[in-house]
């Protein structure tokens, strides 16, 4: 009679533990706010090395026994930081939080299986009969030993395809990223909660696509917000805003999941040859995992590229809107902000923005030879087609050819708000060169610059000097001493200076 009550405490005991875990294995409704690198510049997004990151806010229906009770958030994202995690809903009955970094994977599986029976399938390659039997796990440091009824030997090492099954995943282990939070219930509930919490993985910038007008004096820009989640987690469905500006946040850096793979060693009869290159993880059933072993998986190729800007009539647009002192970018409707990728969403139209087309140099006090840099000038302002805030971002300016557009370079904007006067550097132009030399006298070196320009148009030029040069034709501007002209058609421009040094 003691016995029979042992084992009903028992298992009452296993079913209190069991209805003590509940699972909760992805969100009813997601919101996410990605915030941009602020050390990036205007520098691209690199998939495998982003500085941004995001406040991730998931909404979720949870069904809590009375009692303690161990709550898995499951499909939270994998560059979670627990720390900032909030959960909101349950009142004061929340205990504790824990990341869990244990990710299923084979070599995870076999240990969290180290001294239990597993089963054991083999296939004759021969006669094609299959075998199966149980097996314990022994050892898997250094390869997998297995005992069976037929004594202990390491598996893979026989030439046979064989395989271990599990009939569950041992506790502590995860498929996906997990979030784990303790809390203690009055009674049995049913509530509606919400998980905020800032993740690593994310960033966005701005690409501008130029085109110039005929004249030369007008572009029309258009501008994407690219959005990119590193994360092995992807967002779907997702309320999804970017801010533009510096937030004072000191990076958190969160070590990656542990998935550990299986390396087998078979010494001396080397046959795991035999072994297939790569034999990832096979769900059986809902409640069965198969694993076998594999060698390293070669790393995957890198992402492509952002995918080519093409305008249309139904372009979605990113509504603007200020928050306290940064800008937010609002997408008016639900978009998947899928894992490893990166997404693009219009957020400027600007049809005719005034422009005026700078030939610059900053030359060295030294002889020299070199090409100018083309710069797009205009100021922000409605009187010349913009009067808006402009995150950082590169700029590629194409031009009209009849029905074909032409590249005419690659450059960048840097962040401007109203008003502020707005460079768009594009690099080195062709056609117009300068040459400097120095003339040498007891009553001063002086520096002689002459620009030559071999293009059927004039030219304005830009010539940016220190404080310190001395000429009749300079003025000061932006901190420095500056040199305009324009150097006529297939003519050429001369620039006299001396520096008091």
């Amino acid at each position: 009679m003691r016995a029979l009550a042992l084992i009903a405490a028992v298992l009452f005991s296993a079913q209190a533990t069991a209805q003590s875990v509940v699972t909760s294995p992805a969100p009813e409704r997601v919101a996410v706010t990605v915030y941009r690198d602020p050390d990036r510049g205007v520098t691209q997004l690199n998939l495998d090395w982003l500085g941004g990151y995001a406040l991730v806010s998931e909404t979720r229906r949870i069904r809590l026994p009375a009692g303690e009770s161990d709550v898995r958030f499951e499909g939270v994202t994998s560059g979670i930081v627990p720390q900032s995690a909030i959960l909101t809903g349950l009142g004061e009955a929340v205990l504790e939080k824990n990341r869990d970094a244990r990710l299923l994977s084979p070599g995870a599986l076999l240990d969290a299986s180290l001294g239990e029976r597993l089963h054991l399938r083999r296939t004759s390659k021969a006669t094609g009969a299959v075998r199966e039997q149980d097996a314990i796990v022994r050892a898997t440091s250094d390869g997998i030993v297995v005992q069976t009824a037929d004594g202990i030997e390491a598996l893979r090492c026989t030439g046979l395809p064989e395989s271990l099954t599990a009939n569950q995943v041992p506790v502590g282990l995860s498929a996906k990223p997990t979030l784990s939070v303790r809390v203690r219930s009055p009674e049995a509930m049913e509530r509606t909660v919400t998980l905020s919490y800032i993740t690593n993985n994310f960033d966005w910038q701005a690409n501008y696509v130029a085109e110039l007008a005929p004249a030369g004096d007008k572009v029309s820009l258009f501008a994407w917000l690219t959005l990119a989640n590193a994360d092995e987690t992807g967002l779907a469905n997702a309320q999804t805003q970017a801010v533009a500006g510096r937030l004072n946040r000191q990076r958190v850096w969160v070590p990656a999941g542990e998935a550990k793979a299986i390396n087998i060693t078979c010494w001396p009869q080397g046959t795991t040859s035999d072994i297939p290159e790569a034999q990832p993880i096979q769900v059986v059933d809902a409640q069965e995992i198969m694993v076998t072993g594999y060698r390293a998986i070669a790393p995957a190729a890198p992402p492509p590229p952002p995918p080519a800007p093409e305008r249309g009539g139904g372009d979605v647009i990113a509504e603007q809107e200020r928050l306290g002192d940064v800008r937010l970018y609002r997408i008016p409707m639900e978009v998947t902000v899928a894992a490893k990728s990166q997404k693009q969403v219009a957020f400027l139209k600007q049809p005719a923005v005034k422009v005026e087309s700078v030939y610059r140099l900053q030359p060295p006090p030294s002889e020299f030879e070199s090409a100018l840099e083309r710069v797009l000038v205009t100021r922000n302002e409605v009187a010349k087609g913009l009067g808006m805030p402009l995150p950082s971002g590169g700029v590629v300016l194409f031009a009209r050819l009849g029905d074909r557009r032409i590249l005419l370079g690659e450059g960048s904007i840097d962040d401007h708000t109203i008003g502020e006067k707005v460079e768009i550097k594009l690099g080195e132009a062709p056609g117009i060169r300068a040459r400097g030399a120095v003339i040498y006298s007891a009553a001063g070196n002086q520096q002689v610059v002459t620009i030559t320009n071999d293009s059927p148009e004039a030219r304005a030029v830009e010539i940016r000097l220190p404080l310190d040069a001395r000429g009749p034709k300079l003025m000061k501007q932006d901190g420095g001493m500056l040199w305009r002209a324009t150097v006529p058609a297939n003519g050429t421009a001369e620039l006299r200076y001396r520096l008091d040094r």
